[in-house]
């Protein structure tokens, strides 16, 4: 990859974390659904993630105070948007 489609694929990857984000899931299931349904490797989300954590420290911590307070989706609801999410992503790209 070059460097333009490298950073390309890693703002893609930003912006499925940050939709991930919208719909309150954790590290380890954003990591799962974005390798599930988009084929991206667990090892990129979780870099990205990092990188995401490092940069915007206060939202994060606020973030996973509310993950733990928070009512958790079904499986089939976090399936459901993440297609939806790489449907639109898609649409956007056209």
């Amino acid at each position: 990859m070059g460097d333009s489609s490298s950073a390309s694929y890693i703002h893609m990857v930003q912006h499925l974390i940050e939709k991930c984000l919208i719909y309150h899931l954790t590290k380890e299931e954003c990591m799962e659904a974005l390798s599930k349904h988009a084929n991206i490797k667990p090892v990129i989300t979780s870099t990205v993630w990092n990188e995401l954590e490092k940069v915007n420290k206060e939202f994060f911590e606020a973030y996973e105070e509310s993950q733990n307070k928070g009512d958790r989706m079904s499986e089939e609801e976090i399936s459901q948007l993440i297609q939806k999410m790489i449907l639109d992503s898609k649409d956007s790209d056209d």
